[in-house]
């Protein structure tokens, strides 16, 4: 059975190189473009079930790739899948914030495994609670600033609940976030927890994961371009400086 997933197209924020986290924030065109092309490479794969996260861009990013095609795949919209919460550098230039703080400053919020950036205030409107998004979750659900460790242990029983049980028999697409991904990359691919910081995540790269009748991972990669993939994976890793 096949797995692939794939990172929303260019969002809004990250043209503007702002951190977006759990903000709500729409498709540039180039992002609906790539979410097209995503869809292109993907036009002879049937998939039986959906996962995408609850913001609009992946949502847009799905709808791009499932346009024109006709499926009967079950799709599940969930926000355990959500980008990692940037707490209160939400909204913020990430290199206007490396020369406030200085580049290692800004890798470690962005990139350590288990240190999340500083945590919004309750009174910050940026607070997913005044959004009034989410009204299932309670309080202590809602974040206020994640790291990479706190997003896998959402990730993760989501990923052994919901999705692995239906993929002994079912193709599964699921559309997400750079950090969301990395986190089911680090389980799938079985990366230590220093080696998956460097893994980039380009948007609108499908990444695919073949695997056995008994679920052993025969291979993986992404598809499409190769060059193409490396230069805007390059892009990501280099948006804070």
């Amino acid at each position: 059975m096949k797995l692939v997933m794939v990172r929303h197209g260019q969002s809004l924020w990250n043209k503007e190189n702002l951190f977006t986290g759990w903000a709500d924030i729409d498709l540039t065109e180039q992002g609906k473009i790539e979410a097209i092309e995503a869809g292109k490479l993907l036009a002879d794969y049937n998939f039986d079930r959906i996962f995408c996260s609850e913001l609009t861009r992946a949502k847009e990013t799905l709808k791009g790739i499932l346009a024109g095609k006709t499926t009967n795949a079950h799709i599940t919209y969930d926000w355990h899948l959500n980008e990692r919460h940037y707490g209160a550098l939400e909204g913020l230039n990430k290199k206007d914030t490396a020369e406030k703080y200085g580049e290692e400053q800004v890798k470690i919020w962005r990139r350590s495994f288990d240190i999340p950036p500083p945590p919004l205030d309750d009174n910050d409107q940026r607070f997913i609670a005044h959004q009034k998004k989410y009204p299932n979750l309670s309080l202590t659900e809602l974040p206020k600033s994640e790291s990479l460790k706190d997003t896998l242990a959402r990730v993760q029983p989501y990923w052994e609940n919901k999705i692995k049980p239906h993929l002994a028999r079912e193709n599964i697409l699921i559309v997400a976030h750079g950090n969301s991904l990395r986190a089911l990359i680090k389980i799938l691919e079985e990366i230590d927890d220093q080696k998956i910081l460097e893994v980039n995540i380009p948007t609108g790269a499908p990444r695919e994961y073949v695997f056995t009748k008994n679920l052993s991972l025969e291979k993986f990669g992404y598809l499409g371009n190769q060059d193409d993939i490396a230069k805007r994976a390059k892009e990501v890793a280099n948006q804070a400086k």
